[in-house]
């Protein structure tokens, strides 16, 4: 099983990215994917979840009304839309993978991992 992050950079506040995660070697449609951070020396954060279909989409606090998650079962990969970024937001981005549904608290229920991508706000 592999997830390959990719899409992150430096850009300055209020610009745009969107991160791209692409998976290989599970059924992608059988789990609910995820995006997290984490800065040196904090806890990893929750930033967004979709649900198998794509039907459910939970965001954290930091992500709420700024970044959208959406996901192609077809192409195997999940995506987020980052919008207005702030120096807030930097952090190593992952993608992970859990077989159950969505967890917005618990990063030991996500059984796949990513290695991530940087992304840096100035």
């Amino acid at each position: 099983v592999q997830l390959v992050e990719s899409g992150g950079g430096s850009v300055q506040t209020g610009s745009s990215l969107t991160l791209s995660c692409s998976t290989s070697g599970l059924r992608f449609g059988d789990y609910g994917m995820a995006w997290w951070r984490r800065t040196p020396g904090k806890q990893r954060e929750i930033v967004s979840c979709i649900s198998l279909g794509g039907g459910g989409k939970f965001y954290g606090d930091s992500a709420e009304g700024r970044f959208t998650v959406d996901r192609n079962n077809g192409r195997n990969t999940m995506w987020l839309q980052m919008n207005g970024l702030e120096p807030g937001d930097t952090a190593m981005y992952y993608c992970a993978a859990t077989g159950g549904f969505c967890d917005m608290r618990d990063p030991t229920a996500y059984r796949y991992w990513g290695k991530g991508t940087q992304v840096t706000v100035s």
